[in-house]
């Protein structure tokens, strides 16, 4: 008897518990069944705005200026023009400007001090008089950890890198001589543009790259690819209908070929300005505590190590990555590592094409300058030391650092790293979409 009470109970019980289901499902379903509604990913919905084209434009944009050398005319109005765009973007700009140690030989001096700089005129993959410049001999390493940038070990088959310091190795007249333009005395300009946090005001993501280049080429892998990875990010957390909790400041370095100038300058100049109200009791922070640094440098280039004539594959290699780098011994490193570990997983969630890794050897990166003080990575299309340091990429400081050398698989590979730190930075400054 008891059994059969137990059983009436249970089956009214569960009539009124499909009751509510199917109440709840009619109220929240959409049409089908008694399927709950899922609540929209405010992540996703930014992640999807990301278009490829877009992203292509925004490099061809910044190619017109050639190469953007610092210090030139060329790299004056590519600053005011991705000031302008920022601007479109409904985000609000800011400059900062900083001075350039005398250089030797004059006004009209080559500034060729990024990395590999006093190499060879000539050097890598440039091409004089339309003919292709003989490349360097591969090397296939057979000794055993042997170490290169940054820590990292350099293995397989490598090839010489340097800086192409000769305008005669680019066939494009009309390219060389708009890469020709002099040096002009001067401080030296740079731009960036910040979506302020609507709870968390006074803490902030700084989203790098930069937007100088070298080698009589238009620059637009290095770095055109970064800087419009963080120019798409810029727009899209300035729509209209984004709010973050924290700030987001999107920075584009000038003077990175020369050694890191605009980003150690920024440093220089705030970093004891952080976090302070201004006026007292506005709720604003004209520099907020930094709470994250991102560069992004370099992002469309992954085709494999050289071959053993010198040679690369014509195709983004399928396994291709973007590479998460931070710096083990930093005074950040653990805080970095953790910011690395959640653009990891933002990009495993994300990333529709390639995969994120992470590593511990970022170097010769305008994150460098913070990597003491904040949590800091560079974001790559190769490790910085152990691929590019060991000529991964022939473009790299050539003439044809060209936009028309891409395809889209590598505009893609640029592409999966917006995914990425979007995501990311979505995720950790709390983005809501309305």
């Amino acid at each position: 008897m008891r059994a059969k009470k137990f059983l009436i109970v249970a089956a009214v019980g569960l009539i009124g518990a499909t009751a509510v289901i199917v109440a709840q499902g009619r109220g929240q379903g959409q049409g089908r069944g008694d399927q709950p509604q899922a609540a929209p990913d405010p992540v996703q919905i930014l992640v999807d705005r990301l278009d490829l084209e877009k992203y292509k434009a925004t490099i061809k944009g910044l190619t017109q200026f050639g190469d953007r050398r610092e210090g030139t005319q060329r790299n004056r109005d590519a600053v005011s023009w991705i000031e302008a765009q920022l601007k479109s973007y409904g985000c609000p700009t800011e400059r900062l400007e900083y001075e350039v140690p005398a250089r030797s030989g004059g006004a009209g001096a080559n500034p060729n001090r990024g990395a590999g700089a006093g190499a060879a005129a000539g050097a890598g993959q440039g091409a004089r008089g339309g003919q292709t410049a003989p490349r360097p001999p591969a090397t296939i390493l057979t000794e055993p950890n042997r170490r290169g940038t940054g820590g990292s070990t350099y293995y397989g088959i490598t090839r010489p890198t340097g800086v192409n310091n000769n305008p005669e190795n680019q066939p494009d007249e009309k390219l060389r001589a708009l890469n020709m333009g002099p040096i002009i005395p001067g401080p030296i300009p740079e731009v960036f543009c910040t979506k302020v946090g609507a709870t968390r005001p006074n803490e902030v993501y700084i989203l790098s790259g930069h937007m100088d280049g070298i080698g009589y080429g238009e620059a637009a892998n290095d770095d055109g690819s970064g800087t419009a990875i963080v120019m798409e990010l810029a727009r899209i957390f300035s729509m209209p209908d984004v709010t973050t909790d924290v700030s987001i400041r999107f920075a584009l370095w000038n003077g990175e070929e020369g050694g890191l100038r605009g980003a150690t300058a920024y440093r220089d100049q705030r970093k004891d300005l952080q976090g302070r109200e201004d006026p007292p009791g506005s709720g604003k922070y004209p520099e907020p505590k930094w709470v994250g640094v991102i560069q992004h440098d370099m992002m469309m280039w992954d085709h494999g190590m050289p071959r053993a004539d010198g040679t690369f594959s014509p195709e983004q290699r399928p396994e291709a990555d973007f590479n998460i780098e931070f710096k083990i011994d930093s005074k950040m490193s653990a805080d970095s590592m953790k910011l690395a570990w959640a653009v990891k997983a933002a990009a495993d969630k994300y990333s529709k094409n390639y995969p994120g890794m992470v590593g511990p050897h970022m170097t010769n990166t305008d994150s460098a300058p913070f990597q003491d003080i904040v949590a800091s990575l560079s974001m790559r299309e190769n490790e910085r030391g152990m691929m590019t340091g060991a000529g991964w990429n022939p473009h790299w400081h050539q003439p044809t650092d060209l936009y028309k050398t891409f395809s889209d698989k590598d505009f893609l590979l640029g592409l999966n790293s917006a995914q990425a730190t979007l995501a990311a930075i979505a995720g950790l400054s709390g983005a809501k979409v309305k």
